[in-house]
């Protein structure tokens, strides 16, 4: 069974910047796809990310564009998410998830972290 354990989250002003860390077990990020996904109070739950060492491909949800930057370390089995610029409207829980891509890039993970808490004060 797939663990996913994030680190990274803090509390940060405006502009500044914060670099979240996804930890998973065996090789998962050598075949699954990892994703980091957002949830605000009272929001949905947001795609951010993915990135899919396998086949190549990595895409970002456009309010994030230009600002954050998805990476893959296969021999740490890790996937990070590196935010610059960030905003307050980028305070949420994130989440890292681990699954094929078609279903990463709809937000449906096969497996999840527990989740990281971000906080941007204007």
């Amino acid at each position: 069974q797939v663990q996913l354990v994030e680190s990274g989250g803090g509390l940060v002003q405006a502009g500044g910047s914060l670099r979240l860390s996804c930890a998973a077990s065996g090789r998962t990020f050598s075949t699954y796809t990892g994703g980091w996904f957002r949830q605000a109070p009272g929001k949905e739950r947001e795609f951010v990310a993915a990135n899919s060492l396998s086949l190549g491909r990595t895409t970002y949800a456009d309010s994030v564009k230009g600002r954050f930057t998805i990476s893959s370390d296969s021999a740490k089995n890790t996937v990070y998410l590196q935010m610059n610029s960030l905003k307050p409207e980028d305070t949420a829980v994130y989440y890292c998830a681990a699954g094929v891509w078609s279903s990463v890039v709809r937000s449906i993970g096969r497996y999840w972290g527990q989740g990281t808490q971000v906080t941007v004060s204007s």
